[in-house]
């Protein structure tokens, strides 16, 4: 039997969460369908989201969220979206498990960092020795020695905010000189930012509560923390496949009400453009949940 759902939202990230939340308040049938893998996840502790002054991780926002979604009576469906097709008046979604006709498709998959694939790394990024957002919590590294792994103009760009916050930063590769030429490296030292010698070879916490990098000639070096600057991916699989447009970066392109170029198809959070912050997708949900509702009263979709 197939389900007939005036949304169905895929994803239960921030976006995705606050978005179902909205529309059953709105008295929509919403399902939301989640992997559980949302980036948010990875989040150790963010400072920088509103009303946790003594900050808050990820997993718990999450969690707060899905209750908050079950107080108005949904819960997140477990499972992976594998189909998204249009059908008469409806989108066709199919997971492995189920099949439902929904009014509305809503995307909220969210993106991945890139991180860097080295030893090490899932030690660090356990106890919080990794960060991906230095819009998020530079503040917290102020005057602290920062490492950035980074690759060509987008690590750089990064290396460079986080100089604003730190004396002390200095920027290291993944392949050694083919991550950065002359003209990104004469940026560097403009700044005073130094460019470690040498490739990364591996990650290990240090003696002193820190960050050690190793490098492939055996040198080590010991920072405070280590930013991963390497961009991210967002899942934008299901809209490309429906011929939805997608910038040159693999983002969703959507208009102000997050309405995408496929007619019932909608898409908000990291997916879409935008600064990857938890209060922006938070907000892409509260506006894209009420064009949603708005455009089911008028009979647009």
């Amino acid at each position: 039997m197939i389900d007939d759902v005036d949304c169905l939202v895929v994803g239960a990230g921030p976006a995705g969460l606050t978005a179902a939340h909205y529309l059953r308040r709105f008295r929509r049938n919403v399902v939301i369908v989640d992997e559980g893998d949302s980036r948010a996840r990875r989040i150790p502790r963010s400072h920088n989201y509103p009303a946790f002054p003594g900050g808050v991780g990820g997993p718990e926002i999450l969690e707060r969220m899905r209750r908050q979604l079950e107080a108005v009576g949904t819960r997140v469906t477990p499972g992976r979206v594998t189909t998204v097709v249009p059908e008469h008046e409806f989108l066709r979604v199919e997971t492995a498990e189920s099949a439902y006709r929904a009014r509305t498709v809503l995307l909220a998959t969210g993106s991945r960092d890139k991180e860097p694939i080295l030893p090490g790394l899932d030690d660090i990024r356990e106890h919080g020795l990794l960060r991906q957002c230095p819009i998020c919590d530079a503040y917290e590294y102020v005057g602290h020695r920062i490492a950035v792994i980074g690759a060509g103009p987008h690590g750089v760009r990064e290396a460079m905010f986080l100089r604003d916050f730190s004396d002390h930063v200095s920027f290291v590769t993944l392949h050694g000189e083919s991550d950065i030429d002359s003209e990104l490296l004469a940026q560097l030292c403009a700044r005073n930012i130094a460019c470690v010698a040498g490739v990364a070879n591996s990650f290990a916490r240090a003696q002193d509560g820190g960050v050690a990098v190793t490098m492939q000639d055996g040198a080590r070096h010991t920072f405070d923390v280590v930013y991963a600057a390497l961009g991210c991916r967002p899942h934008c699989e299901l809209a490309e496949a429906l011929g939805a447009g997608i910038d040159e970066n693999r983002n969703i392109v959507v208009d102000e009400h997050c309405r995408t170029s496929v007619p019932r198809l909608y898409a908000a959070g990291d997916v879409v453009v935008g600064l990857d912050q938890l209060a922006v997708a938070v907000g892409h949900a509260a506006i894209v949940a009420t064009t949603i509702h708005n455009d089911l009263r008028f009979a647009r979709v």
